[in-house]
């Protein structure tokens, strides 16, 4: 989709693109609401400022679609090849594959939700050196961290969808 169509489509195409960027509505909403963009950067901004704004329940949401980092997204949908594309550069050796399941159940356990990074343009090892230094963060801390790499990856995403 291209700047253009997306600010032009009818809301609920414009909506469901967006959802497959971050699975909030009311950040789909407010992104949406915004159009007409001028160029995509206007477009980014708005939804990087929209993302800043999301309560603790919408991060929880937007987790939800994620899949555990080193896992394969199943599916068909927009969304999981996007996840599945900013994984790719993770490895897939044994080691760092056991490593990963380790941590994301330590993680797990310690926070209650999945682990979440934007894995763009890291290696497994990048990410595995991640998720063991935010499991010594506080409750607090690591929500902020949450939020924060969620928003980069909803921009990402996003970026991605409006470069047709």
């Amino acid at each position: 989709m291209t700047l253009d169509e997306f600010n032009s489509a009818p809301a609920d195409v414009a909506t469901s693109a967006l959802l497959t960027c971050c699975d909030v509505p009311g950040w789909a909403a407010t992104v949406r609401d915004g159009r007409p963009y001028p160029d995509i950067e206007s477009a980014l901004d708005a939804a990087d400022k929209a993302a800043r704004e999301l309560a603790p329940a919408d991060v929880d949401r937007a987790l939800a679609a994620h899949p555990r980092i080193g896992e394969r997204a199943e599916g068909r949908g927009a969304d999981a090849e996007l996840s599945r594309e900013e994984q790719s550069g993770v490895s897939t050796d044994a080691r760092t594959r056991n490593a990963l399941l380790e941590g994301n159940r330590a993680y797990e356990e310690r926070f209650g939700r999945v682990f979440l990074i934007c894995a763009t343009g890291l290696s497994g090892d990048d990410v595995l050196a991640a998720l063991r230094e935010r499991l010594g963060n506080d409750e607090q801390t690591e929500a902020a961290v949450v939020a924060d790499e969620l928003r980069k990856i909803a921009v990402l995403r996003l970026r991605k969808v409006l470069a047709g």
